[in-house]
């Protein structure tokens, strides 16, 4: 299906993040796995080619351009199998809640060296008890003078060795309601008592430095709290959406760009004298994804144009994130079994692809939360 979101200007932006990511990225992905993380000056690269928070206006130190520029880079991420660079992250699920809630002197501090890849953010809202509950975070915030002294412990944390600004989730209210209790706070990477715990090691996204991050009686000027005491919880609301509709973005790309590798593959891989292409499990099975891509996809560039468009879609996004996720799982798997026992060889992007889909039905919300969001949504 043709798609129609796209302008004449976006074409050349994804023409300009495809060459990048040919030149910047690709060599370096092997490394990058084996690393366990992503080098800085990429980062600073990726900057100056404007790929990151491209959506941000020019008044606050930004490219001026749009969500759709955001929905680019994502899916040219995917097409080179490169889910550790954690640039949609960065760009439009942490720094939004700077653009948003920031004071205007927090925004004239902090997002010039966003957008420039001199400051790499992460977002800290999972504990090692809480799991999607945020109703349940413990990270405390106390208010002494005009500082905050923070102390907790968070994990999953992506970006969390690389950082250099990290949202907080903590509590720093009186009130019982946990709700009206939460608050979140730019803590930077140089703060003492901010320590950033082991890099984790996971079944998928090997690039991606994931970590544990500790506070203890780290102090953070009072200035750097976002929006207003207590209103944390409120913003996390808000921005989650986002979140999840950025996850499903990814999972669709991925699920195209997996789908399309394996019908170059079977082309050419033969068995018993012939394309394993011309026998009709091969061609069941892939038709059967292909269904479900274009399916995918149609619902999807509907979500994101109704986005950029301000609608309130919570229910929607959920919904996206659930299904996606799931979708792309299928995919994967029916592809991997194509290759046979190529497709558990590291050298081959498909065993990566089956790796890295299997998290996102975990992180921004489990889908089984996003099922109870769905549910309640509906009034049951």
């Amino acid at each position: 299906m043709k798609r129609s979101l796209f302008s004449p200007e976006h074409d050349l932006f994804r023409a300009t993040a495809r060459e990048f990511f040919a030149r910047e990225v690709v060599p370096h992905q092997e490394r990058w796995m084996e690393e366990g993380i992503v080098d800085r000056e990429t980062w600073r690269k990726a900057g100056a080619a404007g790929l990151l928070c491209p959506w941000l206006p020019e008044e606050l130190g930004g490219p001026g351009g749009d969500f759709l520029h955001s929905v680019i880079v994502i899916e040219e991420l995917a097409k080179v199998h490169e889910s550790g660079f954690a640039l949609p992250l960065h760009s439009d699920i942490v720094v939004p809640y700077i653009a948003t809630f920031g004071t205007d002197e927090q925004k004239k501090k902090w997002l010039p060296g966003c957008v420039s890849g001199e400051l790499v953010t992460a977002i800290a809202m999972t504990e090692p008890g809480t799991g999607s509950d945020l109703a349940s975070i413990a990270t405390t915030a106390r208010r002494e003078g005009d500082e905050y002294v923070i102390n907790g412990a968070k994990t999953f944390i992506s970006n969390g060795i690389l950082c250099d600004l990290c949202v907080v989730a903590a509590r720093s209210e009186s009130s019982d309601n946990p709700h009206q209790n939460l608050s979140l706070f730019v803590v930077e990477g140089h703060r003492p008592g901010f320590v950033r715990g082991k890099k984790l090691k996971k079944a998928g996204m090997y690039s991606q430095d994931t970590s544990e991050l500790f506070f203890e009686e780290c102090r953070i000027p009072a200035d750097n709290i976002l929006g207003s005491p207590g209103a944390g919880f409120l913003m996390l609301m808000q921005k989650l959406q986002q979140e999840r509709l950025v996850v499903a973005i990814g999972a669709q790309a991925g699920a195209e760009v997996v789908l399309a590798d394996t019908l170059a593959y079977v082309g050419e891989r033969k068995a018993f004298g012939r394309p394993i292409s011309k026998f009709q499990n091969t061609q069941f099975k892939l038709a059967e994804c292909a269904t479900e891509v274009e399916v995918g996809r149609a619902f999807l560039d509907r979500l994101i144009a109704e986005h950029m468009a301000g609608e309130y879609l919570v229910k929607e996004c959920s919904m996206a994130k659930l299904w996606q996720t799931e979708m792309l799982g299928r995919v994967v798997d029916a592809c991997l079994q194509m290759f046979g026992g190529y497709g558990y060889m590291l050298e081959y992007p498909i065993s990566r692809a089956y790796m890295d889909a299997r998290v996102q039905r975990i992180f921004a919300g489990t889908n089984e939360v996003m099922k109870i969001i769905i549910a309640k949504q509906m009034g049951l």
